[in-house]
C-alpha cells in the first residue's frame, strides 16, 4: 500500500529470516510443533519491523536525495536508523530471553520460544542491515525513480500530519488526547480487576480421551472398588459421545504422558481405580473433549459420594503435566502441626469456588480391631487361640 519497492524488499527478507531461524531449530535438535509454530508466529510481526524500518528510510533518502549516489543515499539512511533499530532489537531480546532461563519441567518445554524468537531477532537484524540494502540496489537497477514521479501525499499522509500538528501544537487538542489516553489505560485495567477478559496460556486441545481417577476410603475392598467403578462406567457408557472405556480396580492402568508426572503406575492398591474413557473421533462429534468432561463430572460425582470415593477427572493436558491445576506443599517439623493445618488449607480450597476435586496426599486414619479370645471358652471347645 505504501510503496512496491519496498513491498518487494520486504516479501523476501521475512521468509529468508524465518528460514535462517528454523536452520537453528534444526541444529538445536527441536521439532516442528506448537511450541515453536508459535515462536515464528510471535516472531513474525517484531522481525518485520527492522526490515521496514531500513527499507522505507532508504526510500525516503532516495526521493528526497535524487542527485546522490544510490550507494551514498543507502549507507546514509542504513547510519540514521541504525542506532535505533539496535536498541529496538536488544529490548525486545532483553523481554523474551528470560523465560529460557526457567527451571522444572515447564523450562525445557517453553524453552523454544524465547530462543526461537531471540535468534529471529537477530537474524532479522542481519538481514535488514544486509540483505534489505543490497536486495533495495537490485530492485532500483532494475525499477529505478525515474520511472516514477515525484512523490506525492496520499490520504494517510495528510490525515497523519493534520492530526499530529493539533496534537503539538494545540494545547486543549493535547490535553484531550492525555485524558483520552488515560481513560483507555484506566479501562484495560478495569478489565483485570473486573474478570472480563480471562486468559489461558495453552487453550484446551479437543483430545480423544480422558480418564476418571477414583479413591476409595483407604479401608475399601477390592470388590466394593469395582463395585463403584463399574456403576460409574455404566452412566459414561450411556454418554453419546463415548466409544468405549476400560475399568481398571486394584491394578494401574497403561498410564499415558498425564499418568508419568502423577505416578499413576503407583495405584495397585485395593481402594484405588481408573476408568480410561475414549471418545469418538473429533470430526463426529459437536462436543469438544472438555465439554465432555465437564458434562459429566457433576453425575460422577454423585456417584463417588454415595461411596464415599474422592473423584478426579483427568483431562490430557494441553502442555507440561502438572500434579494439579493448583499444588499446596505444606512443611512442619512437628508431624501433627503439619497435617493439621493441611487439613485447614484443604477445608479452604473445597470451600472456594471454581476448585473441585480437593484430595490430599496424607494417608487416611486406619481403625484399629482388637479381638479378645475368652481362652477358657476356647479350650473347653478345643479351638485354639490363634485359630
Amino acid at each position: 500500500m505504501l510503496g512496491l519497492r519496498e513491498a518487494a524488499v520486504v516479501l523476501v527478507a521475512i521468509p529468508v529470516t524465518l528460514a535462517l531461524t528454523m536452520l537453528v531449530y534444526y541444529l538445536y535438535g527441536y521439532t516442528l510443533n506448537r511450541i515453536t509454530l508459535f515462536a515464528l508466529i510471535f516472531s513474525i510481526g517484531i522481525l518485520v519491523d527492522d526490515a521496514i524500518v531500513v527499507v522505507e528510510n532508504i526510500n525516503r533518502h532516495c526521493l528526497l536525495y535524487r542527485k546522490r549516489s544510490l550507494l551514498r543515499n543507502i549507507l546514509n539512511a542504513v547510519d540514521e536508523v541504525g542506532n535505533p533499530t539496535l536498541l529496538a532489537t536488544w529490548t525486545v531480546i532483553a523481554s523474551i530471553l528470560p523465560m529460557a532461563f526457567v527451571r522444572g519441567l515447564m523450562g525445557p518445554y517453553m524453552r523454544p520460544i524465547p530462543i526461537g524468537a531471540s535468534v529471529a531477532m537477530l537474524f532479522s537484524l542481519g538481514v535488514a542491515f544486509a540483505l534489505t540494502p543490497w536486495l533495495y540496489a537490485r530492485v532500483m537497477r532494475h525499477w529505478p525513480l525515474e520511472h516514477s514521479g515525484e512523490p506525492k501525499e496520499g490520504f494517510l499522509d495528510r490525515l497523519y500530519r493534520r492530526g499530529m500538528k493539533k496534537l503539538i501544537y494545540e494545547p486543549a487538542a493535547g490535553k484531550k488526547f492525555l485524558l483520552l489516553t488515560a481513560g483507555l489505560l484506566a479501562g484495560a485495567l478495569a478489565m483485570v480487576a473486573g474478570r472480563l477478559v480471562i486468559f489461558k496460556t495453552l487453550p484446551f486441545d479437543n483430545k480423544s480421551e480422558f480418564q476418571v481417577i477414583i479413591n476409595m476410603p483407604e479401608s475399601s475392598s477390592l470388590e466394593r472398588t469395582e463395585k463403584a467403578a463399574a456403576e460409574m462406567a455404566a452412566y459414561l457408557s450411556g454418554v453419546p459421545e463415548v466409544r468405549d472405556l476400560q475399568v481398571y480396580a486394584g491394578a494401574s492402568s497403561p498410564y499415558n504422558f498425564n499418568g508419568l508426572v502423577r505416578h499413576y503406575f503407583l495405584r495397585r492398591d485395593p481402594s484405588q481405580a481408573d476408568i480410561q474413557v475414549n471418545l469418538s473421533d473429533k470430526d463426529v462429534r459437536k462436543r469438544q473433549s472438555h465439554e465432555i468432561a465437564v458434562a459429566v463430572r457433576a453425575p460422577l460425582k454423585k456417584i463417588a459420594d454415595a461411596y464415599g470415593a474422592r473423584l478426579q477427572v483427568a483431562e490430557v493436558p494441553p502442555g507440561p503435566p502438572v500434579l494439579a491445576t493448583i499444588v499446596v506443599e505444606v512443611f512442619d517439623p512437628n508431624p501433627r502441626d503439619q497435617r493439621a493445618l493441611a487439613e485447614d488449607i484443604k477445608n479452604l480450597l473445597k470451600r472456594t469456588e471454581g476448585i473441585v476435586d480437593v484430595d490430599s496426599y496424607i494417608p487416611e486414619d486406619q481403625p484399629i480391631t482388637r479381638l479378645v479370645v475368652d481362652r477358657q471358652k476356647a479350650s473347653l471347645n478345643g479351638i485354639a487361640a490363634a485359630e
